[in-house]
């Protein structure tokens, strides 16, 4: 899955950020709850328009990117 079917960056969504597909809900608010100790069970409970395999996908992406650096 590519990164533009997981997530939109378009100026008129929250000034252009990076937001989790379909939602409002910025992509650095998962990586900040989980720096924080939360759970990605307590990530969606808190945004319930982000699916659970929405935010698995955004992470494997993001591991992969990571690792081919």
């Amino acid at each position: 899955m590519s990164a533009e079917e997981l997530i939109t960056v378009n100026s008129n969504i929250l000034g252009g950020t990076p937001v989790f597909k379909g939602t409002r809900v910025p992509v650095r608010t998962l990586f900040e709850y989980l720096e924080r100790g939360y759970t990605l069970e307590e990530f969606i409970e808190c945004f319930p328009s982000v699916t659970k395999d929405l935010a698995c996908r955004v992470l494997e992406r993001s591991e992969a990117a990571l690792l081919a650096a």
